[in-house]
């Protein structure tokens, strides 16, 4: 799919219509992940956008995703945010879940502020710890499902996108200056490499062990498309990812056949409750942290020159 083939031209018209002049050009898109969507209390005179009239925007259809873009004034700064974001696994083509980002980019964005709820593979990064990230590892990308995969977007951009800079390092500053500045300890935060999957499954042991020890430090089901299609238009990039959950990844597997024998044997074998994650625990993750994240990122926007 091209820019031809793309309603860019027809969403602009739209949100021409209903948003005033004043907020009309963001500096600074923020995309919210799953129960992040309170970043958007900061943010003063908003209009909100609901997806359904935008022309090319799609419907979530995740819990904790609000379907709604929302302008409006950060201090001074005029800022748009997704309240809520598109998936692969809910079935959606990646041009189309890149076409938000791709909007903002033609409004005027040249900043983009990305979260999204994860969870830990690395011991050391606990639940509720927000993760400033310096790189990706996309597991889609080295399987043939790579967002970029298809006919050139733009003639003016390159067809082989580096992504070794995917990450911002100024922005990555700012960040760190603004939680030392509203007081917050620096070693409650992490710096990380985030592991992109398809979903909706959580992973399995296996995979999650696998995973880790290819170098990521946690794992989610966006925000790697966004980044991309973020590169492709130029934009400086920051992710932020909050923990929600430890991914499960058993030392050693329980043994039914050993179980069995015990029990034959004439011995009690308990029958321990086996641990799993569900979305449920990453929305309560996300609401105890929003004020926290709301926070930062307010102090970064109005940081950024």
């Amino acid at each position: 799919m091209t820019d031809a083939q793309l309603p860019f031209a027809a969403a602009l018209e739209s949100l021409a219509k209903c948003v005033p002049q004043n907020l009309i050009r963001p500096k600074v898109g923020i995309i919210c992940g799953s129960g992040l969507s309170t970043l958007a209390a900061s943010l003063t005179d908003t209009v909100y956008v609901p997806y359904g009239e935008i022309p090319g925007f799609l419907i979530s259809t995740v819990d904790g995703h609000k379907n709604s873009l929302v302008f409006g004034l950060c201090g001074d700064v005029p800022v748009v945010a997704m309240l809520g974001r598109f998936h692969a696994y809910e079935g959606y083509p990646f041009q189309k879940i890149m076409f938000p980002v791709r909007v903002m980019a033609r409004l005027g964005v040249k900043n983009l502020i990305v979260t999204n709820a994860s969870g830990s593979l690395n011991p050391n990064i606990p639940v509720g710890t927000i993760v400033v990230l310096h790189d990706h590892l996309g597991i889609p990308n080295l399987s043939g499902f790579n967002p970029l995969l298809g006919p050139q977007h733009d003639k003016k951009i390159p067809r082989f996108l580096p992504t070794s800079n995917a990450y911002s390092t100024s922005l990555r500053r700012l960040f760190f200056h603004a939680v030392h500045e509203l007081g917050f300890n620096l070693d409650d935060f992490a710096e990380g490499t985030y592991a992109w999957v398809s979903g909706p499954t959580y992973e399995s042991p296996a995979e999650g062990r696998f995973i880790r020890a290819a170098g990521a430090d946690v794992v989610g089901m966006s925000t790697v498309p966004e980044v991309l299609a973020a590169k492709e238009e130029g934009l400086e990039v920051i992710a932020l990812s909050l923990v929600t959950n430890f991914v499960i990844i058993p030392d050693t597997y329980r043994s039914i056949k050993a179980e069995v024998k015990a029990q034959l044997e004439g011995k009690i074998v308990e029958d321990p409750l086996q641990p799993v994650v569900s979305h449920q625990e990453v929305l309560e993750i996300g609401l105890k942290k929003a004020e926290i994240m709301r926070a930062i990122v307010e102090r970064v926007v109005q940081k950024i020159p």
